[in-house]
């Protein structure tokens, strides 16, 4: 127990060259533009896809968390990162091995044979004086760090392409729906021209022209299934799933995702805590600083204890010392490879602070984004519905001959547009919903364990 203490005590005696880390500071608004000046707190673990109410989409997210390829590989690279922190402190300070061998030997002349047993136990103690592998240490706890908000932010990424996958999926399902719906009325209309064909009341020039836009939405339907099918593809690549199942499960259809209520972004502080490419970024900072340590100490001289014990043809021997050595001849190398190191911390601290400006662009934009898109998407819904009353009124006064074919095809092509449209802003806005709860960090912490 006396060695045990004192071996601790001689590996944390020296001091620690170097600096310690400190974050550095930096300038940030008290709040977003357009913001208000409410925290969000930590945000981590909310699983904000639940509040699109679509069971489908949660389904998804649960499976995907915990089967996704790129999930999975920076789960693996948290595991490597835990390894190798492992390796770092005392078990980088002790080194030793034990080995042993029987010989046996004889020959003609000699009375027989004789055996001789031999074992060695050595072993080395590096005191670290000046706080080398104190600071390998900090390096490698800054690198699992650095890990595990990585996992973070490639989760953050596979949501997001998640989203807009199955969101561009039931967009598409409702632009096929809405093409039918077209198709239906516009059969109506050549069955109308023709009748007034018939009647003589019509050209058999309209009767082709209203032909010709009934097979211009036809021909749209292939196009638009194409592009269902793509996302629905894109949907099993990302939860690492056979595409026919997913793709009968997505065409029994279902509504477009809907935007949900509210979109706070907190204050910008909150981002050093919720984004993980911010706190990424500050780890490799981190990792850097105590990288100028490593160097540093390594231009000092180096302090270790060695022994043997060993045991051969019956007689015991040991022997135990200090072996100081002194980096004389390769001072330049060393001051050279910890200039190096401090350059490399400064350019940590760039990228460090470049993401943090990042970070409050992404809140920003996605909340300018998010306002602009649920105003368009209540503007667009109101004119589609406007163009459907006024595309009724039409085919009647057409029937009626009140107006002209060439007024109804006109209309016509102007509803279909704005339907179309309308649902285009629809799914904008919903996926604009989604890009902000990301540009927050929220959901980044999320593990696919519940699902409502």
């Amino acid at each position: 127990m006396k060695l045990h203490h004192l071996t601790i005590g001689l590996l944390v005696a020296g001091c620690a060259v170097g600096a310690d880390y400190q974050r550095p500071e930096v300038d940030l608004q008290t709040r977003f533009a357009g913001g208000n000046a409410e925290a969000i707190g930590a945000v981590a673990a909310e699983e904000w896809w639940l509040s699109y109410k679509d069971s489908t989409l949660n389904g998804f997210v649960k499976r995907g968390l915990v089967q996704n390829l790129d999930v999975l590989s920076a789960t693996e690279a948290i595991r490597q990162a835990q390894a190798e922190l492992r390796m770092t402190g005392i078990n980088a300070a002790v080194d030793g091995s034990l080995s042993g061998s029987v010989t046996k030997s004889g020959g003609d002349g000699t009375g027989g044979t004789s055996t001789i047993d031999s074992g060695d136990l050595g072993a080395s103690m590096v005191i670290d004086l000046f706080g080398g592998i104190r600071r390998e240490r900090e390096s490698a706890m800054a690198s699992l760090t650095a890990a595990r908000a990585e996992a973070e932010t490639i989760r953050l990424a596979w949501l997001a392409e998640l989203l807009s996958a199955y969101s561009d999926a039931r967009y598409y399902q409702e632009v096929m729906a809405l093409t039918r719906k077209t198709i239906n009325a516009r059969k109506e209309t050549v069955n109308i021209t023709r009748s007034q064909f018939e009647a003589g009341a019509a050209t058999e020039y309209e009767v082709a022209e209203a032909q010709a836009l009934l097979s211009t939405a036809q021909a749209s339907l292939p196009q638009y299934s194409a592009l269902f099918d793509a996302n629905v593809y894109a949907i099993a690549t990302l939860l690492n799933e056979p595409a026919g199942p997913i793709m009968t499960q997505m065409q029994k259809g279902s509504p477009q995702l809907s935007t949900p209520g509210g979109g706070r972004t907190g204050v910008p502080a909150d981002l050093l805590r919720n984004r993980p490419d911010v706190r990424r970024a500050e780890a490799d900072l981190a990792a850097a600083v105590a990288e100028i340590g490593v160097a540093e100490a390594a231009l000092y001289p180096s302090l270790s204890l060695t022994g043997t014990v060993g045991r051969s043809e019956g007689a015991d021997a040991w022997s135990f010392g200090p072996q100081l050595s002194l980096p004389v001849l390769n001072q330049g190398k060393l001051r050279a490879y910890r200039d190096a190191q401090i350059s490399a911390a400064r350019q940590s601290e760039i990228s460090w602070r470049a993401s943090v400006l990042e970070a409050l662009e992404d809140v920003q934009t996605a909340q300018s984004n998010l306002t602009r898109y649920r105003q368009r998407a209540t503007l667009l819904r109101k004119a589609a519905q406007d163009y459907g009353h006024a595309l009724e009124l039409a085919q009647q006064n057409y029937r009626n001959g009140a107006i002209t074919l060439l007024d109804l095809l006109e209309t016509d092509r102007n509803t279909d547009s704005a339907r179309i449209s309308a649902a285009s802003a629809v799914n904008d806005a919903a996926k604009a919903w989604a890009t902000l709860k990301i540009a927050t960090g929220a959901g980044a912490g999320a593990t696919g364990a519940a699902e409502n």
